[in-house]
């Protein structure tokens, strides 16, 4: 249930070997529905800051956001859900890139994101 899905995503962050440290807060509505918040630093003092509101009835989430940042806050990427960018062939899915563009994507896994960042880093 939800707190099963909480536990795949703190799990997914301790495994991350980039990580220098992280906070999650979480709400919990019903044995299936909940809210997490999460913030991680990574060794280069870049950070991603997330939210997802999940059901785990539903595939996807109900809502999320994964802002990148660098080491002075600004920008590398952002995905989310936010039902704007209408004109967007994967609508309401997109991407924010440092440039200001706003891309089509899919609902990105939070593991999918560590991956990006590890390629980032690894540049």
């Amino acid at each position: 249930m939800i707190e099963d899905y909480f536990e795949v995503i703190e799990e997914a962050i301790q495994s991350f070997p980039h990580v220098r440290a992280y906070s999650l807060s979480k709400r919990i509505y019903n044995v299936k529905q909940g809210f997490i918040r999460g913030s991680i630093l990574f060794e280069n003092n870049s950070r991603l800051e997330f939210v997802e509101l999940k059901d785990t009835d539903k595939a996807g989430k109900i809502k999320y956001r994964y802002q990148y940042m660098d080491q002075q806050n600004a920008l590398i990427f952002r995905y989310d859900n936010a039902p704007h960018y209408a004109h967007i062939s994967s609508f309401p899915h997109h991407k924010h890139i440092a440039s200001g563009i706003v891309q089509a994507s899919h609902e990105p896994s939070l593991d999918e994101v560590l991956l990006e960042i590890a390629r980032i880093l690894a540049e």
